[in-house]
């Protein structure tokens, strides 16, 4: 178990401790202490309009107590379904503060994804945007929803005129401003919160594996992980200026782009649409120092023919998760910010971070191609795949295990697969993976991503790694294509850049020589486009079952 072993302290920055004490408090009380501390330093920038720390836990307040009004109550799952503006920060502590909980939808769902996570969550009321009432508005009566509450993109002039104003008329239809309004003289009750056992998120998984599953997250899971994250960064308290430009509804971005620098007291510059122009004018405006991101991030950053134009050193760290950082990329872009652009690693199951690179001066004590260690208070081991319970040597690939305060209860009303995840109070993550000497982790690829060609296991990152060497390939995913008797072959699916020129054969003839026979790719499509997640990450899974069903 690498948590016991000390050898691998020398590469943590600033020495930091292999235990971190956090305190077992509501996930709420760090937007609380903050304000106290920092009523007067600006939390939210969006836009041409400011949010101070003091407004943003008023706010939350009038919208807790507008909460009560319609009879929410504490353990009620209250889903919001919203982009990255205020009223998602205010709704989500607003939420909290009642000791409700929060599930999130991302605003590109469909009727069919929406329905199903209303009706698994069992979620009564809901968050949404005008521009979206017309989804809820179709599956509401086959789900448990009460209430619906509609609000705008814009901010302080909360009602879109676009929307005929009569459909907060209906019955159990709110205005998200009238809310706030009508409560502003409210006071909210005490309300018994156990920061260990009770609720604060049921965050559904990305299905990037298959039917998306509610992962129950604590207050202390998700505390524990902001505050430890926050210190592997070494974030300095009332100094740090977040680009807020991950998805709010995700738990990469709720944790790393929210939770932490409001813990902080930073300054939370939120991006509802990410746009490379706008995100380069952003940094550079606004002189941001931390920015938390996926590849394709950083990697259409780097396709603006304009970024030479703009001063990017401001930024001090970036972190990289949810995919494969290709290592391009991440030596690219920190030789244009001067700043750290490490690679991580969570998932929603652990509130999310388990792993990150240091954040050190010495570089080299970022490992390329790495996830990482295990963050304080984390342990983690590689075991079998078949058989859990045995561990693994050094450099031997197994599935990656994890342990730690972040790791969920379970899954919501699924005991069947949270036997199957968690493992005397290891979460089995799904991901084959090995550890160096040093107690470095190495993602190699999913377990259910595994292709089986004859007898052998072959494993698409690598045959992606080796793609993306090729200056022509923007995107890419190798998946299993069935063969009768064969098994699976290695299908790659691969995007090109604006004007790159290449032929299939030419392409697989620059991969091919680099690996084994039984690895070889057999054949090659160019695509236009690839299906993405909410975060970025290419979903093998909708490929696969395009191979599977022809």
């Amino acid at each position: 178990m690498v948590g016991k072993e000390k050898k691998w302290f020398k590469f943590w920055p600033n020495k930091i401790p292999n235990n971190i004490d956090y305190p077992e408090i509501s996930l709420q009380e760090i937007l609380r202490k903050t304000a106290k501390k920092y009523p007067d330093q600006i939390a939210i920038i969006y836009f041409k309009d400011n949010i101070t720390y003091h407004e943003l836990d008023l706010l939350s307040n009038y919208f807790a107590a507008g909460l009560i009004e319609i009879n929410i109550k504490k353990g009620d799952r209250v889903a919001l379904f919203l982009n990255n503006i205020p009223q998602f920060i205010i709704a989500y502590f607003g939420i909290l503060k009642i000791g409700a909980v929060v599930t999130t939808i991302s605003p590109l769902h469909r009727e069919r994804e929406v329905k199903y996570q209303l009706i698994n969550s069992g979620a009564k009321s809901i968050v949404t945007l005008n521009s979206l009432y017309p989804i809820i508005e179709k599956i509401k009566q086959k789900t448990k929803l009460e209430n619906v509450i509609l609000t705008s993109s814009k901010w302080r002039s909360f009602d879109d005129k676009s929307n005929p104003k009569t459909v907060t008329d209906k019955k159990n239809v709110f205005s998200f401003s009238k809310i706030l309004k009508e409560n502003s003289n409210s006071s909210l009750p005490t309300i018994e919160i156990n920061p260990k056992l009770d609720l604060a998120v049921l965050q559904y998984t990305g299905g990037t594996t298959g039917i998306a599953k509610g992962a129950m997250l604590t207050h202390v899971n998700i505390v524990s992980n902001t505050l430890i994250f926050a210190t592997w960064i070494k974030a300095k308290k009332a100094y740090e200026k977040f680009l807020t430009a991950l998805p709010l509804f995700h738990i990469y971005g709720m944790t790393t782009s929210m939770n932490v620098p409001i813990c902080l007291a930073a300054r939370m510059i939120l991006i509802p649409k990410f746009d490379s122009t706008t995100i380069l004018e952003t940094i550079q405006k606004e002189r941001i120092t931390i920015f938390c991101g996926v590849p394709t991030m950083y990697s259409v950053l780097l396709e603006n023919k304009q970024i030479e134009n703009y001063d990017l050193t401001s930024i001090r760290v970036c972190i990289s998760g949810a995919s494969p950082l290709p290592l391009k990329v991440q030596k690219k872009f920190m030789a244009i910010t001067e700043g750290f652009l490490a690679e991580g690693y969570g998932l929603t199951e652990a509130s999310p971070v388990t792993h990150c690179n240091p954040i050190d001066k010495i570089k080299e004590n970022m490992r390329i191609g790495s996830i990482g260690l295990p963050l304080p208070n984390t342990d983690a081991k590689i075991v079998d795949i078949i058989n859990h319970k045995t561990e693994l040597p050094i450099g031997v690939k197994g599935e990656l295990a994890v342990k730690g305060p972040q790791i969920m209860l379970g899954y919501w009303q699924n005991s069947i697969e949270t036997a199957h995840v968690l493992k005397d109070g290891w979460l089995l993550t799904g991901d084959i993976g090995k550890m160096d000497n040093d107690g470095f982790f190495y993602i190699t690829d999913r377990k259910k991503d595994l292709i089986k060609y004859k007898d052998y296991s072959v494993y698409p990152r690598e045959l992606e790694d080796i793609l993306y060497e090729h200056p022509a390939v923007k995107l890419c995913a190798v998946v299993g294509k069935p063969i009768p008797i064969l098994g699976q072959i290695p299908k790659a699916f691969v995007v090109l850049k604006v004007d790159a020129k290449i032929t299939n054969t030419e392409l697989i003839d620059f991969v091919n020589p680099k690996v084994a026979p039984y690895k070889a790719i057999r054949e090659l499509d160019f695509r236009k486009t690839l299906p993405l997640s909410s975060v970025g990450k290419v979903l093998r899974r909708v490929l696969q079952n395009e191979e599977e069903l022809k």
